[in-house]
């Protein structure tokens, strides 16, 4: 029998859209008059005000177990990193490398769970692994190699570590507190080193912009930092990891239709190879090995 979609399906779609957008959203504010660390700051001190706010109407309460700080204070050291990688990568690289790249997430997911003792992998995933890889291989040939992108594609590859680092640390915590809280906390405590890196490029920071700028700066923050942590954790808690992870899967391909659409950015025959690779590779690992999904927001 055929199913029909439903709000639940709606709710992911419309997650993972507002997440492939938000990178070509980025690209375009970098691109007219924000600093990427400044830009990165500013942004995560709003959401974090909006998801204070949210959670506090919500819970009442922030409270965790003191034997959980330090994976919430590790998580948040996470952020921090996967923010410098992100705004860095999109800022020296194209947004549809960058989607591309990020791709790759769910290999390191595996690769991070497998050597943290998480779960343990089937030999089918090593070969996906090696199918993504050998795709970011030829993006990074396909840009340039060094004469080109390859510092921003090393950031890419940073953001994309670092969040299934993220995914891993955080998972133990989603067993025992609301994703809302976690986020929250996680959010406030990872804005501190932020603001510090970013302090002097704030500090020199030109607000005078024009007002589409503001408008990708606003969508920034409310849609794939507020919004989106909202559907998400709310269609998990319907449906389940398994088949939200399928429309994750999705967030690459919709990022790069959206950079090749409004910024009018193009893929040569090296980087379509690569897509191609890498696509193939998250089929494998999806396909051949079933586990939860650790996906969320940058």
């Amino acid at each position: 029998m055929r199913r029909t979609p439903s709000a639940v399906d709606a709710m992911l779609l419309g997650t993972v859209l507002l997440w492939a957008l938000n990178i070509t959203v980025t690209k375009y504010v970098l691109q007219h008059g924000f600093r990427p660390l400044s830009y990165a700051t500013i942004r995560y001190f709003a959401a974090t005000t909006l998801f204070w706010v949210f959670t506090y109407v919500r819970e009442r309460s922030f409270r965790i177990e003191r034997r959980d700080l330090w994976l919430v204070v590790l998580a948040a050291l996470l952020i921090f990193v996967n923010q410098l990688g992100f705004v860095y990568g999109v800022d020296d690289s194209d947004a549809a490398t960058v989607a591309l790249i990020l791709g790759t997430t769910p290999i390191f997911i595996g690769i991070i769970a497998t050597l943290a003792h998480v779960e343990r992998v089937q030999r089918s995933f090593w070969a996906a692994a090696i199918v993504s890889f050998a795709g970011v291989g030829f993006i990074a040939w396909g840009g340039g190699g060094f004469a080109g992108h390859a510092r921003g594609d090393l950031f890419a590859l940073l953001t994309a570590s670092t969040w299934a680092a993220y995914s891993v640390t955080i998972a133990p915590l989603m067993r025992r507190y609301s994703p809302f809280r976690i986020s929250a906390l996680v959010l406030a405590i990872g804005w501190i080193p932020l603001a510090i890196a970013g302090a002097n490029q704030t500090a020199g920071q030109s607000f005078h912009f024009a007002t589409i700028t503001w408008i990708g700066f606003a969508y920034a923050v409310v849609g794939p930092l507020f919004m989106t942590n909202i559907l998400w954790f709310t269609a998990i808690s319907r449906v389940g990891p398994a088949r939200a992870s399928l429309f994750a899967n999705l967030q690459p391909f919709f990022a790069v239709i959206f950079a090749l659409l409004i910024l009018g950015e193009r893929l040569n025959r090296y980087e379509l190879l690569g897509a191609a690779a890498i696509f193939a590779g998250i089929a494998l690992e999806r396909t051949r090995r079933r586990r939860p999904s650790l996906s969320a927001a940058d």
